[in-house]
């Protein structure tokens, strides 16, 4: 069953590619976005057709079950098919094999969702993947260092304006699963978020989901942009080197873990510095670094008034640290 998904994948990107060339509505956004021809190409972008159907005059048999499978099509409630994607710019996204594997597809009129994703297929996995892994690979195992952002403009604006190593989550929450994938790549993973309160509930989830990945001998850190820019609209605005420089201001995930537990906890009374310990507790024991939870214990000792012998033993972390810490 994948190959033919595959096939039925590329056929629908290679029509989509061809019909953005003659989509002037297509072109003006992008262009609008900053978007040149040669990053388009590079990134295989393309435009699905208002028509309900349009993809009949790539799949003469558009009845055939594996487009459905494959993503491309949906059925109603009568029963009658159409194009799951109508009126969106398109945005491929690829295997490490560089082969399609499903579409990410922008909304430029009407209504629906501004970001539509293909549904969970054989071949395509939301959880698993990163739109533009496969154009930034090269750049990633240059620099040892992956930047993670939540939108495909994100991606395709980094990479036109220099920063070449960058993945996106394809508009989910980032998963254990890429988490695994990111440490596997690069030595340093710096998530980036919007500096909107909303970019600040994304990266509390990312660092719950990178606890039990964590290693001490990789770095993760999380980038928050100013409150006004995405990504896209920053790296335009000031450029790559700007982008760079701001990134050396993230947030190392332990300092974002110690500030996201001391938040509202009224450290000058016992009452705020047992909160701290009960919730900072949970994460505590999802870290399997010794190094890292040494110095997570170590920092929590300063705020709290325990021994970080203490706090091992509070927060039931013998374990975790797989060495007894001598007892001041």
């Amino acid at each position: 069953m994948p190959q033919p998904l595959i096939d039925h994948l590329a056929r629908a990107a290679t029509f989509y590619r061809d019909q953005l060339l003659s989509s002037p509505h297509a072109i003006a956004y992008l262009k609008s976005r900053g978007v040149r021809g040669d990053t388009a190409a590079r990134f295989r972008l393309g435009y699905a057709p208002a028509g309900f159907q349009a993809l009949r005059a790539v799949f003469p048999d558009y009845g055939a079950p594996a487009l459905q499978t494959a993503g491309l099509v949906a059925t109603n409630d009568a029963g009658r098919r159409y194009d799951r994607f109508r009126d969106r710019v398109m945005f491929p996204i690829l295997d490490d094999a560089g082969d399609v594997i499903g579409f990410g597809g922008r909304v430029l009129a009407g209504d629906g969702p501004k970001y539509l994703n293909s549904p969970e297929t054989p071949v395509f996995q939301k959880g698993r993947v990163l739109f533009g892994l496969t154009q930034a690979a090269d750049a990633i195992a240059a620099t040892s260092t992956v930047f993670v952002v939540e939108g495909y403009l994100d991606v395709v604006s980094l990479a036109q304006h220099g920063v070449q190593n960058a993945v996106a989550t394809l508009g989910t929450a980032t998963t254990g699963q890429h988490v695994e994938r990111l440490l596997s790549l690069a030595r340093q993973v710096v998530f980036c978020f919007d500096g909107d309160d909303a970019g600040r509930r994304a990266a509390a989830r990312a660092l719950e989901v990178c606890l039990p990945h964590a290693t001490d001998a990789v770095s993760i850190s999380f980038l928050f942009l100013p409150r006004e820019h995405d990504p896209d609209s920053f790296v335009r605005a000031k450029g790559a080197d700007a982008f760079r420089d701001l990134a050396t201001e993230a947030a190392s995930l332990e300092g974002f873990f110690l500030a996201n537990a001391m938040q509202g906890s009224s450290l000058e009374y016992a009452e705020g510095r047992a909160r701290l310990v009960a919730l900072a507790t949970p994460g505590l024991q999802q870290i399997g670094a010794p190094a890292l939870l040494r110095r997570l214990l170590d920092a929590l000792a300063l705020h709290t008034r325990f021994t970080a012998a203490e706090l091992a033993e509070l927060c039931d972390l013998q374990n975790n640290l797989r060495c007894s810490i001598d007892r001041q």
